[in-house]
């Protein structure tokens, strides 16, 4: 029985581990929940699967949980903020922390786990961006097993040899394909890209998917989130990860090997695939999804993304070339942003540029600790909020 952490519990995939959890009770017990905003929510979920501590953003948020919970009967401990999530992850009952915060949020809890030797289901890509070198150090340092369940990088572990840490050039690997969906603007012009609305932007063709995440997948700057994210957890350099538009999204990535083999891993767009693969890895369990129907896809298409038009994945990458502390420089600048443009105080094009003007203006510096790194991120958004202000 693995007792499991749900970082993020109320998200998009949150609510997918949860689903795989209950198809197996005979292997998991939910053992914490968190959420940040959505209390209703987090009660109704803490109700169906009775974890043991529940974390939530504030005081008040927490004293009306406990009300909720205890008028429900449960027993559930409400701890609250950034210690409340370090507590549930590297508690000593947990087995599992699937880490699925949005954004820099997720970065020290995540850490709390891989520091605890805890196994850590990745899907808060952010983390990794942010303190890629430390990040990695402390899973080596602490014994941790890390998995990844962006379904790109699933996919990418699923095709690479078991020894690919000693470094693809070392492994028979050439490069990696990272594909991309290609969003719901892929056929837009640079035009019409100035005009669409963060409805639209959160209308993904394949995937259901968080706001934020939605925005990012729509600007191809979760692509290049990704391009430096495959860089760490396959010990590649940049330029040996390329990223290919799919549209059908049912190709998650693909290994290119030295001998002429390319390996790909297919299957519906739902991440309940990801998912149940690193919860039982190496053994393979149901996850609910369909079984995948190539006579009803038809067809697999696949073109270059165009960086003029999505400037984000230039960004990204040159980030990723440039290292130290540019990766957390950009993430930072993106939430803000994202967030901007969510709440229409800013135009989708505006999101690139917006990073742009942070890049200028804060300079990379070495990502020798963390602490090094919570400046850079700390920096970066004040940056972009007083550009967002002179914009204004």
């Amino acid at each position: 029985m693995q007792r499991v952490t749900v970082l993020g519990a109320t998200g998009s995939i949150g609510l997918s581990t949860l689903d795989v959890l209950a198809r197996h009770p005979e292997r998991y017990a939910v053992f914490a929940l968190t959420a940040h905003s959505r209390l209703a929510e987090l009660e109704q979920l803490c109700i169906k699967h009775r974890p043991q501590f529940a974390v939530v953003a504030s005081e008040e948020a927490a004293r009306h949980l406990r009300g909720g919970l205890q008028a429900a009967g449960l027993a559930t401990q409400v701890l609250v903020g950034e210690a409340g999530l370090c507590a549930v992850a590297e508690h000593d009952d947990v087995d599992t922390v699937m880490a699925a915060i949005v954004g820099a949020a997720g970065l020290l809890p995540t850490l709390a786990a891989v520091r605890a030797g805890k196994k850590v289901l990745l899907a808060n890509k952010e983390a990794l961006v942010m303190s890629g070198a430390l990040f990695m150090q402390a899973v080596q340092a602490h014994g941790a097993q890390l998995l990844p369940i962006d379904s790109e990088h699933n996919a990418i572990f699923q095709c690479l040899p078991g020894n690919f840490a000693e470094g693809l050039s070392q492994t028979g690997v050439r490069r990696i394909l990272l594909t991309a969906s290609g969003g719901p603007f892929r056929n837009f012009t640079a035009e019409q890209l100035q005009a669409v609305t963060p409805a639209q932007a959160c209308a993904h063709p394949n995937w259901s998917m968080g706001r934020k995440i939605s925005v990012d997948s729509a600007s191809l700057m979760n692509k290049g989130l990704e391009l430096i994210e495959a860089c760490w957890l396959f010990n590649a350099r940049p330029e040996q990860v390329e990223v290919v538009v799919h549209p059908q999204s049912v190709i998650h990535s693909l290994v290119d090997y030295v001998d002429g083999s390319v390996l790909a891993q297919m299957g519906n767009p739902d991440m309940r695939t990801p998912i149940a693969h690193a919860l039982a890895w190496p053994q393979r369990i149901d996850s609910g999804v369909a079984p995948l129907d190539l006579l009803q896809v038809a067809r697999l298409d696949f073109t270059e993304p165009d960086m003029q038009r999505f400037p984000c994945l230039r960004l990204a990458r040159e980030a990723a070339e440039a290292g130290g502390t540019a990766p957390a420089l950009v993430n930072a600048a993106n939430e803000v942003a994202v967030e901007a443009f969510l709440s229409e105080r800013l135009s989708f094009p505006g999101i690139a540029a917006l990073i742009e003007t942070v890049l200028q203006c804060v300079a990379v510096q070495p990502a020798n600790s963390l602490e090094c790194v919570l400046e850079a991120d700390r920096r970066a958004r004040e940056a972009a909020q007083q550009a967002l202000k002179a914009r204004a």
